[in-house]
């Protein structure tokens, strides 16, 4: 079946000597997987590997085969054209980061709209806006809405906030809660959105802790989820 679509690039995977494994979350057809024969090679010219950087925005007209886990693409433009994402150090381990995540969150090769736009604007807000040291921590607890495992905030002025069910409670939990000052550190993220996200304060120490729950949430939620790689690089830049 022919498909045109927006997608967005997670991760790419060299193949071969010329070849690109490349996992798109398509906007009509949730996560795939494409094999790109020779686009390594100089004498392809029709699709360019710079197209399928991680994160980046395309316009796609794809042949999805459903007996199969690879498909193909025939035609590509660049959807939205980023113009810090590449050149600044700080975004570049971000993208990463988040490219990561991704690919071990993000399965269903279903239509999820919303999920795509979400994963859209916060791309293009990214790319724009230089105040960035928490985008990462917003974007992974706001992710977690179109995942199924976003907080319950009924009762979010109780003692602790059990990580396994997702909701606050004034019982103790046996395992994997939060309280004290991990508490009140973790909560600044609730509501907040990328245009109010000036109004989240940490200091580097609350900064790290916030990401080191937001990573056990997913490991609790997620089957299969890993840490990224590149998490100990990000920590080391938004110290």
């Amino acid at each position: 079946m022919i498909v045109n679509t927006k997608a967005i690039v997670i991760s790419s995977i060299k193949y071969g000597d010329n070849h690109l494994i490349v996992k798109c979350y398509t906007k009509k057809e949730g996560a795939k997987s494409y094999l790109l024969r020779g686009i390594l090679s100089s004498r392809k010219k029709q699709l360019k590997a710079a197209y399928f950087q991680p994160l980046t925005q395309l316009k796609i007209v794809a042949n999805h085969k459903s007996n199969q886990t690879l498909h193909s693409i025939k035609e590509v433009e660049i959807g939205n054209h980023y113009t810090s994402l590449s050149v600044d150090i700080y975004k570049q381990v971000i993208v990463l980061f988040l490219s990561e995540i991704l690919n071990h969150s993000i399965k269903e090769e279903e239509e999820n709209a919303p999920l795509y736009y979400y994963l859209e604007s916060a791309f293009t807000w990214l790319d724009k806006h230089k105040t960035i040291s928490n985008f990462h921590l917003v974007f992974l607890l706001n992710l977690t809405k179109y995942l199924g495992f976003y907080p319950e905030l009924n009762n979010s002025d109780q003692n602790y906030f059990d990580l396994s069910e997702g909701y606050f409670t004034n019982d103790l939990p046996k395992f994997n809660f939060i309280k004290g000052n991990d508490l009140a550190e973790f909560s600044k993220l609730l509501g907040i959105n990328f245009d109010t996200i000036d109004l989240v304060k940490f200091n580097s120490k609350s900064r790290q802790q916030v990401l080191s729950i937001l990573i056990q949430y997913y490991e609790l939620h997620l089957t299969g989820f890993r840490k990224p790689k590149s998490l100990e690089v990000l920590k080391a830049l938004f110290h």
